[in-house]
């Protein structure tokens, strides 16, 4: 499979999910924010997980993991979770025991419990991002927010979140420019209201994390926006 590929299929996207349903072409090597499910109804998978070469029906990739897509030949199911709300074992059991379609996959991930945000100061602190992803996301001020010096809310970040501020300031605007390509709106548009500079800056961040251009992975995805 040629690595410009573009990805076709079916793609459901829930507020804290996304499951998609389709052909999945080769990737760059890469590591995102969110945990990865991919199965394979048919013949198996290979992904090069931290280096390592991987043949399975079944792959759990877990966040932060660097993985390249080499071979998948046949349509598949791919799930994408938010780590901050879903536990790796947890989404293991629940998918890896799932019967493989959209519609049950969808119900196994919906009725998997969350886990809720232990620190208050971290809500905080993400909803000060998120209100302001549209423009420049200042440290200070979200830490003013969340009632912490600048140095105290990077360290709760990287404890806890996982990540340091500015990755997760940049993964949740590909999240929002993302939703808003795949709710219809240009990509320009979509990546200026995301707080990207231009549709190159989002495209070139989105080939960072998921291995993959715009084009690759949005053009040719039927969406359906869950409540």
């Amino acid at each position: 499979m040629a690595p410009d590929t573009a990805w076709t299929g079916r793609l459901w996207l829930g507020h804290d999910y996304g499951l998609i349903h389709g052909v999945s072409g080769r990737t760059a090597p890469h590591s995102h924010y969110a945990h990865q499910i991919i199965l394979a109804p048919e013949r198996p998978v290979t992904v090069v997980l931290e280096g390592e070469p991987v043949t399975s029906s079944r792959l759990m990739i877990a966040s932060q993991t660097r993985h390249a897509i080499v071979d998948a030949p046949d349509p598949l199911f791919t799930v994408y979770a938010e780590p901050l709300l879903f536990d790796v074992e947890a989404l293991r059991a629940a998918l890896f025991n799932s019967q493989l379609s959209l519609a049950a996959l969808e119900q196994a991930v919906r009725h998997c419990p969350r886990r809720p945000l232990s620190d208050p100061r971290i809500e905080r602190a993400l909803a000060a991002i998120d209100t302001s992803l549209s423009g420049k996301v200042a440290a200070n001020a979200v830490a003013a927010t969340a009632h912490l010096s600048v140095s105290q809310l990077q360290r709760l970040f990287v404890s806890q979140v996982g990540l340091p501020v500015r990755r997760l300031v940049l993964w949740r605007r590909l999240r929002l420019a993302i939703t808003a390509i795949l709710a219809g709106s240009a990509v320009t548009d979509a990546a200026h209201a995301a707080g990207f500079a231009d549709s190159a800056h989002f495209s070139r961040s989105l080939k960072k994390l998921f291995g993959v251009t715009a084009r690759q992975a949005l053009q040719h995805i039927e969406v359906r926006l869950l409540d």
